[in-house]
């Protein structure tokens, strides 16, 4: 019956459209970046945060890494709280991404110590062997452009200082990109506190396990552990294993849950019997010289 009356169909089709549009992409411009999206303590970037934004973009790292969690209770337990638009506000623009060939970054900052970006950076399979992310040492080599700065935060209307300005003479586009992404997801108390309820009781399982077993979990270490606490867990980013400096429940606590605070990561995802293993090893391991 409508084919018939091809100029009725043709407005109702638009109708139909615009309507859609209007829901679908029109309304949500106008709901989100409003006062009652934002959130207490999302701050806009530092004259430094924000040229290391700009460097990313540059770079294309918004091209393999996500800024978006989704409320997925996989992606929560593994990136944190899932993203709100509160968060968003002072991106231009906005980096959610679609592609995640290497890991989310949305809850990036305060999970390393700067030293451990600078050597992620530098020689990406320093840290992770197996990644095929290209090396950016060379932005160490890269002066800021103060000036130019400047009137990007102009632009944006962002607050700076003149002394915030005349700091990046002194700064690189490495110390940029480093402060961006320790900027990432910090303004939000996002981060779980307190211990992980772990079901069962706290008892190592290898208690007493010979130098042969141990020898066998190295692996695990050196994929885990090695970038920040040394091959042979001399130190490094990381403070040095080697001794008794703690007994095997506090040391699997540390390993499991993190030490927010001081740039460590959990290991949680591990799960208790490979975290049980490190302990051992980290304990045990008679060739680290312990």
């Amino acid at each position: 019956m409508w084919e018939k009356k091809p100029i009725l169909l043709m407005l109702m089709a638009t109708a139909a459209i615009l309507v859609g549009t209007t829901i679908t992409m029109i309304l949500p411009f106008v709901w989100v970046n409003t006062e009652a999206d934002r959130i207490e303590g999302v701050t806009p970037y530092t004259p430094l945060e924000q040229e290391g934004r700009d460097i990313y973009m540059r770079e294309g790292c918004n091209n393999c890494h996500t800024q978006t969690v989704r409320p997925l209770v996989a992606e929560v337990l593994r990136y944190g709280d899932y993203s709100k638009s509160g968060e968003f506000v002072y991106d231009r623009p906005f980096l959610w991404g679609s592609k995640r060939t290497g890991p989310d970054l949305a809850r990036l900052g305060g999970k390393y110590p700067d030293a451990w970006h600078y050597q992620h950076m530098e020689t990406p399979r320093s840290i992770f062997p197996k990644t095929n992310m290209p090396a950016y040492g060379w932005l160490s080599n890269n002066a800021l452009k103060p000036d130019k700065v400047r009137r990007k935060m102009q632009v944006l209307g962002f607050p700076h200082s003149e002394a915030q300005i005349a700091e990046l003479a002194t700064k690189n586009e490495m110390d940029a990109i480093i402060a961006y992404m320790q900027k990432l997801g910090s303004d939000i108390p996002w981060r779980q506190t307190g211990r992980t309820e772990i079901v069962g009781e706290l008892r190592n399982p290898f208690s007493g396990a010979d130098q042969t077993t141990l020898a066998g979990w190295r692996p695990l270490y050196q994929s885990n552990c090695s970038a920040c606490h040394g091959t042979n867990m001399e130190g490094g980013i990381g403070p040095e294993l080697v001794g008794d400096y703690y007994d095997e429940e506090t040391l699997f606590r540390i390993i499991y849950d993190g030490i927010a605070a001081g740039g460590m990561p959990a290991y949680a995802n591990l799960g208790s019997e490979r975290v049980w293993q490190l302990v051992n090893l980290i304990k045990y391991d008679q060739s680290t010289g312990d």
